[in-house]
């Protein structure tokens, strides 16, 4: 057993949600040091793949695995926690060892934000499935909840895997210098997988109808949101034959604006919109 009261757990998730507006405003100015975007100041750097291979595994993985043991475990926890694995499996396992990223550094300093990211968002949503939620009856499966949640995480997850192959062939050739990705989203989009990934957590969200799960979902934008109007800012101004049509993040934009300064980036960045 988890020893945590639902109101001492929805406090911990409100302060979560605020620290997660904090983190979105933060990185609309600074751009995550690693990728396109590393930079020197970081403090010391390791192998970009054994990073993510860490990063990725140890609290999404691991943690959730320890969770389970002795708590909550009815059919329906556990799909959530095979989907949740599934996902964990291929970001940590998967496309460190497909992406290109021999001779690729990133900041340790990243990695160990990236584990206290993943511990607590991994903290908040197993401690609901497997302790505090105390299960969910079989009817779950038929419930309008359950069925939209789920065909959106797969929804996501597609489009995800798919973006992230697009990326992979664009070095089948053995370069290593960045190209426009074409195929795909990426008609539409400049970070398709970024969306896929969001859309996922959605997904889990109205799947579990849970708290955790929407603050995870949240969190993924506020999280990956700014990284792809950086990388959209970092293609138009890289390749002077970008597609000017791709949106930052969501294909349908409300307004278009053109050219916009840094500061002004806050005042739409919620609505996703070309930079």
């Amino acid at each position: 057993m988890i020893f945590l009261t639902h109101d001492e757990y929805k406090i911990a998730c409100y302060i979560w949600l605020i620290l997660a507006l904090i983190v979105f405003i933060t990185l609309i100015f600074v751009k995550a040091p690693y990728g396109r975007h590393r930079t020197s100041g970081w403090g010391v750097e390791i192998s970009a793949r054994k990073g993510w291979m860490i990063m990725e595994s140890i609290p999404a993985l691991f943690l959730t695995l320890i969770l389970i043991i002795g708590n909550n475990r009815d059919f329906i926890v556990l799909f959530f926690w095979i989907i949740w694995t599934a996902h964990y499996v291929n970001r940590a396992w998967s496309w460190p060892n497909r992406a290109k990223l021999d001779q690729k550094l990133m900041p340790l300093s990243v990695v160990i934000f990236a584990i206290i990211f993943n511990t607590i968002n991994c903290w908040l949503n197993g401690i609901w499935l497997f302790d505090l939620s105390h299960g969910y009856e079989l009817s779950w499966f038929i419930d309008p909840r359950f069925l939209l949640g789920v065909s959106v995480f797969f929804l996501g997850m597609r489009i995800n895997i798919k973006s992230d192959n697009i990326l992979f062939s664009l070095r089948d050739d053995g370069s290593t210098g960045y190209k426009i990705p074409r195929g795909g989203l990426f008609e539409r989009v400049s970070s398709p997988n970024y969306l896929g990934e969001i859309i996922q957590w959605i997904g889990f969200a109205i799947a579990t109808w849970s708290l955790a799960g929407l603050t995870f979902a949240i969190w993924t934008f506020c999280n990956l949101a700014p990284r792809a109007f950086a990388h959209h800012g970092w293609y138009n101004e890289e390749f002077s034959n970008y597609p000017r049509e791709r949106k930052a993040l969501i294909p349908l934009s409300l307004i278009h604006i053109s050219e916009p300064t840094r500061p002004r980036l806050i005042s739409y960045a919620v609505f996703c919109l070309k930079k």
